[in-house]
């Protein structure tokens, strides 16, 4: 369909007096004006990709420390410690 579309386009400027180079020189600017545009595209996904994998990577190392820090021991006290327990009624 694209080589339809380019001999057509040659034909309307040969009908046009326009010479070989001169079309050329219209369906290239055309092709490299699309090509810069897809260039600069994927340079600006690729920056964002990476722009926004940095910013996870440093959430996820600032994230809040721990319930138990390191060198500490974990907190002992168990179900068992609350059945003496006495049961005042005063508020």
């Amino acid at each position: 369909m694209v080589v339809m579309d380019f001999l057509q386009i040659y034909k309307i400027g040969k009908e046009l007096g326009l010479s070989r180079k001169e079309i050329n020189t219209n369906l290239l600017f055309k092709n490299r004006y699309q090509f810069i545009l897809g260039i600069i595209l994927i340079i600006l996904l690729s920056v964002l990709f990476v722009l926004f994998y940095n910013i996870a990577i440093m959430l996820y190392a600032n994230r809040p420390d721990s319930t138990y820090p390191s060198g500490t021991l974990y907190s002992s006290v168990r179900l068992k410690d609350f059945k003496n327990k006495k049961r005042s009624n005063s508020i």
